[in-house]
C-alpha cells in the first residue's frame, strides 16, 4: 500500500520555487542535505509516483493512463536521474526519450479529439509540451553533460533544476556559461520544530495513538526523536516502522524514550 504523502511547509516551499523556475523558463539549484525529501518533492511536483511505470514499460496504452496523462498535464514536468556511469550521450538519449513520452502523455490529455494540429503537408504536428526537466543527484554530471543540458535549455527553451547536495550552488560557479542562466537557488531544509511536531502527530494516528505534547513522557519521546533525526525526514520515515516492531514485540502501548532508543538502535545512523 502507498503511504500517505505529508505535506510539509518545506514541500511547499519546492512547489513554489519549482512553479516560478517553471513559468520564468529559467534554471534553478535545489539543494539540501540527503534525506530532507528533495527527491520526494521532486517526485511528487512531477506526478512521477503516478507515471514512472507508464513511461519506463513504455507500450499499449489502457482506459486508466488517462488519468496518468492528466496529471502529468498539471505542471508538465520530466525527472529524471542520471546513473553513476551516464556519458554525455547517454544523457542526451535519456532526456530525448523522457521528454518525448511525457510529451506524449500530455499531448493525449490537452488535445480535443478530433483537432488534431496537422502540419502543411497534413501529418500530425509534434508539440512538446513539456515545461520544465527536474534532474536529481545532478552531482553525477560531468562538465561536458552540463553543457549538454546548457544547449539544451538555450535550444528548447525548457526550464530546468538540478537537484544536489550542500554545495551544489557554489560547484556551478566554475562554469560561468551554465550559471549565468540560473534564476533561482533554493535551499530545502530539514524539519523545523513545529512540523516535526506535525508529522509525529501523524505518526501517532496512524499506530492508533494520540500524542500530547503536554505530556511529560510524549514531551521526553519527542525529545529523543528530535535529537536522533535532527529533522531529517527519510530518517524519520525509516525510524517509526522500527518503533512499530518494537512495541509489538513487547507487547507495549506506549511510545516513549525507551521504545525510541531500542529503535533506533536498529539503524545505521550517519550524519545528517
Amino acid at each position: 500500500m502507498r503511504e500517505r504523502f505529508i505535506v510539509t511547509k518545506e514541500h511547499r516551499r519546492f512547489t513554489e520555487f519549482a512553479d516560478s523556475v517553471r513559468r520564468g523558463r529559467t534554471i534553478g539549484l535545489c539543494y539540501g542535505p540527503a534525506g530532507v525529501g528533495k527527491t520526494v518533492s521532486a517526485r511528487r511536483y512531477a506526478h512521477w509516483e503516478q507515471a514512472h511505470e507508464l513511461l519506463t514499460d513504455w507500450g499499449p496504452r489502457g482506459d486508466d493512463d488517462a488519468k496518468i496523462y492528466a496529471a502529468l498535464a498539471k505542471n508538465r514536468t520530466a525527472l529524471y536521474t542520471p546513473g553513476v556511469l551516464t556519458t554525455p550521450r547517454l544523457l542526451r538519449e535519456d532526456l530525448d526519450r523522457i521528454i518525448t513520452r511525457t510529451s506524449i502523455c500530455i499531448q493525449q490529455h490537452v488535445e480535443v479529439p478530433g483537432r488534431i494540429p496537422l502540419d502543411r503537408w497534413g501529418t500530425r504536428r509534434t508539440t512538446n509540451y513539456v515545461q520544465l526537466v527536474i534532474v536529481d543527484e545532478s552531482e553525477r554530471l560531468s562538465p561536458t553533460a552540463l553543457e549538454l543540458l546548457r544547449d539544451r535549455y538555450d535550444r528548447d527553451q525548457i526550464a530546468l533544476i538540478l537537484i544536489g547536495m550542500p554545495g551544489l550552488q557554489k560547484q556551478f560557479t566554475h562554469y560561468p556559461q551554465f550559471y549565468s542562466r540560473v534564476g533561482f537557488a533554493h535551499q530545502y531544509r530539514p524539519l523545523s520544530t513545529d512540523e516535526l511536531l506535525f508529522v509525529l502527530q501523524r505518526h501517532w494516528r496512524s499506530l492508533g495513538k494520540t500524542l500530547n505534547p503536554d505530556d511529560f513522557t510524549d514531551a521526553q519521546t519527542i525529545a529523543a526523536i528530535s535529537r536522533i533525526t535532527r529533522g531529517n525526514f527519510r530518517l524519520l520515515e525509516r525510524l517509526f516502522p522500527q518503533i512499530e516492531r518494537v512495541l509489538k514485540i513487547n507487547e507495549l502501548q506506549t511510545i516513549t524514550n525507551d521504545v525510541v532508543e531500542a529503535a533506533a538502535s536498529t539503524l545505521v545512523i550517519g550524519t545528517t
